[in-house]
């Protein structure tokens, strides 16, 4: 590693829009075999810090704005403003209008999004590097100049939908409110970490447009920020660009690095909540610990995974293996200010979380007495190292770190400073962070019941906060004013981007292995890696003449992890972390999939353990027994939540009770119970079966090399069958379109499906034609169904609709989860968007938007490994070859708003469609009944139940419908008025 540090002046030439100086502090170049990230790091005179990365590996730019402002500088009474600052940020500037953020980076070719925690918000975006001064045109306006454009009425829209973000993702989630429990409990009254970034609702409620302007003058100038630019990219252009856009954006307040403040416990404290969207008992164990990027948090991780972090830590195999806990999970978590060493444990039916607790502190005793090893920390430090290695494969990956290094230590070199901490640690290391973080020491105690079920709590609840000694910290909102930029130039002229690179699909090679498993697969040296896929045909349509073994197909895969003929599940384990690989089967309604990742030198000790776990399983009763309580209590668990109850009764109306695809491969609690190992045993042999299986390699090797590391596969032998997938049906279509209603008793939110069959999966044929067709209508987030239901009327958190389909079948859904007192709102909003889009088709501006953004997103789709192996599956799946995508091309080009019509009125059916409804029935079904259709109730299984009180809803009366449409109407002149604007 080279590592420059240079305080001169950076010379730019050709820069017109340079404003003052811009210091050069640093330039870290790589050499041969080195892990670290290059770099140079610029700081702008304003104080924004510039860290530029190069890598033309790929044509892509990944732009990341780090703001060091989370919910930690949020303060008592005013939580969630960080958070609510992540969602306005996205609905317009002064030179760019509402929504048009998302529009611009997705027709662009790009994702993007925003995230918050409690120590730093972050925005980023991913483009083909072209697209790069769109980008940056776009984060220095809301930098900039977002206060010019933020309304009382954008707020409010907001406000409502963080509000159901808030109900989707805690308040009406099973265990969502856990961590709100700790925190409050873990922090003293007022600590920076004592409130969820989310914040409260009632907070929300209090605040107005003003306080969270305070807000962003307080805490978003370029000077509290890094702006963080990797990829196919001149370092030059970068800064000169960035000197255009950014330079102008006068310095904010100051702002200080909070001090370390990890909380003081001096007893156990133990707290309990009921929940009632739970089977089963939660219970949650806390310690404060060190803050990140420090030695114990390192060796505090160590202990994590010897404690809690696969099948051979203490809790796995007290707990789970004796089949005393469903799931145990062991996590050390450091923060900017703290640090937080967490267990959850969730138990079988019959014990109580005491129970738990105990088995908790006898764990902890055994881990004492037994100590570590060598070996323990040598597999450790293995496994971190190739994660740290996995996560350099994208550029995101690289910006990422590299900006979260500058935000918390001012040091992007830190990735080398880490590496030499892990290798330098040692098991004295781990047992003295052990020992004085955790042995011994009190902790958090959160108990989360099922309603009227208290009694199952670890102990009494002995904790109450303390508001007494808390003062109110002054953070230096008087006196704030917003200065807007000056500049000679134009922000309100949209940058034109330059011509796009030629997209070209990766090399590839084909070739047949010994037993004829097609292979496939691509050389990729950009990191020393190597991913590989195995897809083998068959899945849950294999039961479809035994719909009672459905349940089969997951306990399989999950045995198939399991002990092998050599190796128990926790020595196989040891072995994948000595090497730093991994190796997983899973499987779904058409296949089994085995995936592997592991660094190149360490490919073919990878292959003997893949060889073992695919060929050789050993199926032990003990396990299967395990597994199968496991399975079916993680069933009741499912049926508590509105969305996979939803998804789940849409499917079985879809394709019909007796159909297996109408069932999650994880089976119904009867049908699992009735299962045996031979079934098991039986299954496997015919469902893992070479002549329908295929295998895809991607790395850093050759054809060559990689027909050598599968050779092992040409033992595995076996003819094909006549018929192994049956001719399916379509699915159901409806004589009419009718709604099912399940009942989720005092559901604050509803989940919303409304949908139809459709083709199955092609990627050049009517699937094709059917998905560019309905992307504006719901699959962007520019979509007329999301900017309807979240950015107009704030309902919902998100709203989709998209074909689902796979190569046997499909089906078309509108979806989203919305506030209970909008539901009826919602569904008829979602109907009419669809009828609409039918009747009339999609506008002009909206196929070029939908040409655009799908036809220079190519450059996204084959950067890491992972990405390269998916594409190539597809060839062997669908008989394709490289230039399928070109021809994706034309034909996307080729389309008009006058096909996409013809498209919409031959594949949407709104009026032969089901329509799922999973909420309150008590507080949503008069407003359903307006709706006129017909309403029949389910229960959780798909079945109906008896209610005359729903079972034939009468036809909507004039002045219902005319109620409903009103509001409706409403909205439209809402959405016009912001057109305008």
């Amino acid at each position: 590693m080279k590592r420059t540090f240079l305080l001169l002046t950076a010379l730019i030439c050709g820069a017109f829009y340079l404003r003052a100086q811009t210091r050069l502090v640093e330039k870290v170049t790589k050499k041969e075999g080195e892990l670290i990230i290059p770099y140079e790091k610029y700081v702008l005179s304003n104080g924004l810090t510039l860290i530029i990365h190069e890598d033309h590996s790929d044509p892509l730019v990944h732009v990341d704005v780090t703001y060091h402002v989370g919910s930690a500088r949020e303060e008592i009474g005013k939580s969630g403003f960080a958070h609510f600052f992540e969602h306005m940020m996205f609905q317009g500037s002064k030179h760019v209008a509402d929504e048009e953020h998302f529009k611009i980076v997705t027709e662009s070719g790009g994702t993007l999004n925003g995230t918050t925690n409690r120590d730093r918000t972050n925005y980023f975006e991913t483009l083909p590097s072209n697209q790069l001064e769109v980008a940056l045109w776009l984060e220095a306006d809301r930098m900039g100049f977002l206060l010019p454009a933020v309304t009382q009425e954008k707020f409010e829209v907001q406000r409502a939908t963080v509000k159901n973000e808030r109900g989707q993702n805690y308040d009406n989630r099973p265990y969502g409110l856990v961590r709100e429990y700790k925190d409050k409990t873990l922090y003293p009254y007022g600590h920076p970490y004592s409130w969820l970034t989310i914040g409260y609702v009632e907070d929300l409620d209090r605040v107005d447009v003003n306080d969270l302007k305070n807000f962003f003058l307080r805490w978003y100038g370029p000077n509290n920020a890094t702006l963080t630019v990797g990829g196919d990219v001149d370092p030059k252009e970068v800064v000169r660009l960035v000197e255009k856009y950014f330079g102008s954006i006068p310095r904010g307040p100051e702002v200080k690095d909070m001090p370390k403040q990890i909380p003081s416990l001096e007893q156990n404290r133990y707290v309990s909540y009921e929940d009632p969207y739970i089977q089963l008992p939660l219970l949650s164990i806390t310690y404060p610990t060190a803050p990140r990027y420090t030695y114990d948090e390192l060796a505090l991780d160590c202990v994590a995974d010897l404690l809690g972090g696969g099948k051979n830590s203490i809790l796995y195999q007290k707990l789970v293996k004796t089949q005393k806990a469903v799931q145990v999970s062991t996590s050390n978590v450091g923060d900017e200010l703290s640090g937080e060493f967490s267990t959850y444990i969730l138990p079988f039916p019959g014990l109580s979380l005491a129970d738990m607790a105990k088995l908790y502190q006898e764990a902890l005793a055994e881990f004492e007495a037994k100590g570590i090893t060598d070996e323990d920390v040598e597999r450790f430090k293995a496994q971190r190292e190739a994660e740290l290695i996995y996560g350099l494969e994208s550029v995101r990956g690289r910006v990422t770190r590299l900006a979260a290094y500058q935000t918390f230590l001012k040091n992007p070199n830190f990735l080398s400073e880490e590496l030499k901490m892990l290798r330098r640690l040692t098991k004295e290391d781990v047992m003295n962070a052990y020992r004085k973080y955790i042995q011994n020491k009190p902790a958090v105690y959160v108990s989360v019941c099922p309603k009227g079920k208290l009694n199952l709590r670890a102990a009494e609840d002995n904790y109450t906060i303390d508001t007494t000694q808390y003062k109110a910290p002054n953070y230096g909102y008087e006196g704030l004013r917003y200065r807007e930029p000056k500049d000679n130039f134009d922000r309100s002229r949209r940058p034109q981007p330059k011509p796009a690179k030629l997209i070209e699909v990766p090399p590839y090679w084909k070739a047949t292995l010994g037993n004829g498993i097609p292979a496939i697969g691509t050389r990729n040296d950009e990191i020393p890696t190597v991913n590989i896929l195995m897809s083998i045909e068959g899945g849950q349509l294999l039961l479809h003449a035994n719909k009672d073994k459905v349940g089969l197909v997951g306990l399989t895969a999950d045995l198939l992890n399991e002990d092998t003929q050599n190796y128990s599940a926790e020595a196989f384990e040891n072995e994948l972390k000595r090497l730093g690989s991994s190796i997983s089967i899973y499987a779904n309604e058409t296949g089994f999939y085995v995936q592997v990742r592991c660094l190149k030198k360490n490919l073919y000790p990878t292959m003997q353990l893949l060889e073992e776990r695919l060929l050789r399983p050993k199926f032990e009763e003990e396990d299967f027994l395990r597994i199968q309580k496991q399975q079916i209590e993680g069933i009741k668990n499912a049926k508590t939540q509105a969305r996979y109850l939803a998804s789940s009764i849409f499917n079985k109306l879809v394709y019909g009770l007796d159909d297996v695809r109408a069932y999650d491969t994880d089976g119904t609690e009867s049908n699992v119970a009735a299962l045996t190992l031979a079934d098991v045993e039986a299954f496997y042999k015919q469902a893992i079966h070479p002549a329908y299986a295929n295998v895809v390699v991607v790395g850093d090797l050759s054809k060559e090399e990689a027909q050598q590391a599968l050779s092992f596969l040409n033992q595995w032998q076996g003819e094909k069958q006549q018929t192994r997938i049956p001719d399916l049906h379509k699915g159901i279509q409806p004589e009419k379109t009718r709604l099912f209603l399940v009942n989720i008793p005092n559901a604050a939110q509803s989940e919303i499906r409304v949908g139809h069959p459709a083709m199955p999966y092609h990627p050049l044929g009517e699937y094709y034609h059917a998905y560019l067709m309905s992307y504006p209508l719901g699959g962007a987030f520019n979509s007329r169904i999301n900017l309807n239901l979240r950015e107009d009327k704030g309902w919902t958190y998100g709203a989709r609709a998209s074909f689902e389909s796979n190569r046997y079948s499909g089906y078309f859904v509108a979806s989203a989860g919305v506030k209970a007192a909008a539901t009826d709102s919602a569904v008829y909003e979602i109907v009419r968007e669809i009828k609409e889009y039918k009747e009339n088709g999609p506008t002009e501006e909206e196929i070029s938007f939908t040409k655009m953004s799908i036809g220079q997103r190519d450059a996204l789709n084959y950067e890491t490994g992972l990405q390269k192996a998916i594409f190539l599956r597809r060839l062997l799946e669908y008989n394709l070859e490289g230039d399928y995508v070109k021809k994706q091309g034309e034909i996307l080009q080729q389309l008009t708003a006058a096909k996409a019509h013809e498209y919409a009125q031959k594949y949407l059916d709104p009026e032969h469609a089901f329509i799922v409804v999973v909420g309150d029935k008590d507080r949503i079904l008069d407003g359903l009944k307006r709706l006129g259709y017909d309403i029949v109730e389910l229960d959780k299984d798909g079945k109906p139940v008896v209610s005359e009180e729903v079972k034939e809803a009468p036809a909507a009366s004039a002045p219902q419908k005319q109620a409903v449409e009103e509001k409706s109407k409403k909205g439209k002149e809402k959405k016009e008025r912001k057109k305008r604007k």
